[in-house]
């Protein structure tokens, strides 16, 4: 199936993302039909072996050195590194290999590569907002003056959009590190361990030697075909094999629309697809429109949207009553979750702290049966 998506004139092309379940699979090499369970297992074992490998990549390169060569975006010659992560990591040397005895082809390397690229890439941005927020650290890190809000927001990249509580998150952050170590973190990378990796392929970063994806006979079927491991620890490449499994696509996805392949990963106890697709849409005119859409967000209700026609005598009218979005509910159980933390929390710095024994509380005796 062809990748590339042919435009009309005045059309543009628009990526988008829906999910899909893959509820069966068939295994190419012995015809043994695979149920959701079996397909989960297997999927598993291979987003185990690129997460292993992903997280020691990480670890390795989780440092301030390394993070902002990779954000530079030139090697070490000046040369332009390409936009796809793990051709980015490959260019600078930096590379991953499987556990001692596991037996992996090159496109799970790959997705390896790709995720741990996709994070430090990432990173920059914390690690840019924690020394904007050390390098002007405060007399009070509890109460910033209006001077000392200016500063911070001076030496963050783009601080003077930034929330102040996601700068307040960050000094609380490191004034915790300080009350452990008795100083400041030197950087993110100090104050953070290296994250933890998702159990995921990103199969995106492979080409037709590990994954296919082609449309059905039918509108609305394809077939997702990769190479899944056998056993969670494949020895040789034999206990690799392909997979076919079909998959029912979404009523959002256009039938002209071109698809990429797919990011699998387990969802209780099922294989989740986020499928990326390219589709054609009208392109955007900056004058000549006659409906406008106006949203508005606020404390009572979250958003609150309208829309307007413009007619050809000047009139503006609205059409329909409009809609609004309300989180009450939502942000009275996220205050409920938040009160009943607190008190745990506080109920644990009792017990942790107490110099001795628990006092013994009130006995409470069972009442006697009641008389027949």
């Amino acid at each position: 199936m062809s990748r590339k998506l042919p435009l009309a004139e005045g059309e543009t092309a628009r990526t988008a993302c829906a999910r899909a379940v893959l509820r069966r699979a068939v295994d190419e090499k012995t015809g043994a039909l695979l149920p959701a369970s079996v397909l989960a297992e297997r999927v598993g074992w291979a987003a185990g072996l690129v997460s292993g490998m992903a997280g020691a990549l990480m670890a390795e390169h989780w440092n301030t050195t390394d993070v902002d060569l990779l954000a530079s975006g030139e090697d070490a010659g000046g040369r332009k590194l390409p936009s796809n992560a793990w051709m980015a990591l490959r260019r600078l040397g930096w590379t991953t290999t499987p556990p001692a005895g596991v037996k992996v082809n090159d496109r799970i390397v790959r997705m390896a590569q790709e995720q741990a690229g996709r994070t430090l890439r990432a990173a920059k941005w914390r690690a840019d907002l924690t020394a904007g927020v050390l390098a002007t650290w405060p007399a009070d890190p509890a109460k910033r003056t209006g001077e000392e809000w200016d500063a911070v927001r001076e030496a963050v990249p783009g601080g003077q959009f930034l929330p102040s509580s996601v700068i307040k998150s960050r000094t609380r952050q490191a004034s915790a590190f300080e009350g452990q170590h008795d100083r400041l973190p030197v950087d993110v990378f100090e104050l953070e361990p290296a994250p933890r990796t998702a159990r995921m392929l990103l199969l995106s970063a492979c080409d037709g030697q590990e994954a296919t994806l082609e449309r059905g006979d039918e509108p609305g079927r394809a077939l997702l075909r990769l190479q899944l491991p056998s056993r969670p620890d494949p020895r040789s490449y034999r206990d690799w094999t392909w997979v076919a499994c079909p998959v029912t696509l979404p009523p959002t996805i256009p039938v002209n629309a071109v698809l990429h392949l797919p990011t699998l990963r387990i969802h209780q106890g099922r294989v989740r697809a986020d499928l990326a697709y390219t589709h054609a849409v009208p392109k955007a005119q900056r004058t000549g429109h006659s409906v406008a859409l106006g949203v508005d967000w606020g404390l009572n209700t979250l958003l609150s949207a309208g829309a307007v026609r413009l007619h050809g005598n000047g009139r503006i009218t609205a059409l329909g009553s409009g809609g609004m979005l309300r989180a009450a509910g939502v942000l009275a159980k996220q205050h409920r979750l938040r009160r009943l933390s607190e008190l745990l929390h506080a109920k644990t710095d009792q017990t942790t702290l107490w110099p001795g024994p628990l006092p013994a509380g009130p006995s409470i005796r069972p009442s006697p049966p009641a008389r027949p």
